[in-house]
């Protein structure tokens, strides 16, 4: 399952972030280090095509593909010698797939900063550095394991710096309705790395809210979707991840594959031998399914693929795979 850690210094929203993502109850005081241990929470990933893809062909039940984050303990200056929670912080971090760096950009007098001002551009430089430290203690490690064992294969590093990123810049909801966007000191810190803009009080309001006042929610902030919405799908685009769908009367599924991936391996998301015992797969993008009125009628128009091996699995493929 993908997975991506919730990091950033103390007090920037991730806790915030975390329980508007899961709805869990965590511990959101205001004094760093509140969280501990990473708290580990799963999230469907939110899909437009499942629900009309499901009225199409009575499914059952719908399942949504999964996102499962993890709320990591804040980092401080210092924790690659291990300041604050640094060594567990860095070791938690290792684990996940990517980075989902919370960056505090909203003013509020309650809410303490670790460093006493609020600098999006020093916080990121200070956990980027962070990164880099722990990085090079790692290489240094392996410099000194290489010296001793000449003979022996080596892994491959697990560099903390070369994780993928997306940075949440957390905004007050008074940013929020005035459109609030990165100036070019911070898209220079960003260094070309994926974003999003959210205020993590209001997406615990939405994530708490029913479907009328979500709607309302959204449509006075000017809002399409929340923003924890934005960050899930940014965090599949980031990973280079695509989702295609099985549709059938027991259920309308998402499943996730990698970009360039080859429809047996993608395959083996539905079962680990279907690549093996992969024949064919028929084929047809969600859209043109719906337009067609379903698999039959599609297949009587031409609509449909039967493709083989080679064939690249893409973004919305609507998929029946013949083993």
């Amino acid at each position: 399952m993908l997975s991506i850690g919730i990091v950033g210094l103390p007090n920037v929203g991730k806790s915030t972030l975390f329980k508007a993502l899961t709805n869990k109850q965590v511990d959101i005081q205001n004094y760093p280090f509140t969280t501990i241990d990473p708290n580990v929470g799963v999230v469907a990933v939110p899909d437009e095509r499942l629900k009309p893809l499901a009225e199409l062909s009575n499914s059952k039940k719908i399942i949504n593909t999964t996102i499962e984050f993890y709320d990591i303990a804040g980092l401080v200056k210092g924790a690659s010698q291990g300041e604050g929670l640094g060594n567990k912080f860095l070791a938690n971090i290792r684990e996940v797939d990517a980075i989902a760096h919370v960056v505090r950009v909203f003013e509020d007098k309650n809410i303490t900063h670790v460093h006493n001002k609020i600098d999006p551009v020093g916080d990121i430089e200070i956990i980027q550095t962070e990164l880099d430290l722990a990085d090079l203690q790692t290489k240094e490690k392996r410099a000194d394991k290489k010296k001793s064992s000449p003979a022996g294969e080596l892994p491959e590093l697990d560099l903390l710096s070369e994780k993928k990123v997306i940075f949440v810049l957390n905004v007050s909801e008074s940013q929020m309705s005035a459109n609030w966007q990165p100036d070019d000191k911070l898209l220079e810190a960003m260094n070309g790395r994926d974003y999003v803009v959210l205020s993590t009080p209001l997406e615990l309001i939405l994530s708490e809210a029913t479907e009328d006042e979500k709607k309302e929610y959204l449509a006075g902030f000017n809002m399409k979707e929340p923003g924890l919405d934005r960050l899930i799908k940014q965090s599949y685009k980031t990973l280079g991840l695509v989702t295609f769908l099985t549709t059938g009367e027991d259920e309308t599924r998402a499943w996730t594959a990698h970009e360039g991936e080859a429809i047996p391996k993608a395959s083996r998301a539905i079962h680990t031998d279907f690549e093996k015992l992969f024949i064919r797969a028929e084929v047809i993008n969600w859209k043109t399914l719906l337009e067609a009125g379903g698999l039959v009628p599609a297949r009587s128009k031409g609509l449909v693929r039967t493709v083989g091996r080679d064939y690249i699995i893409t973004e919305g493929d609507v998929v029946e795979i013949k083993i």
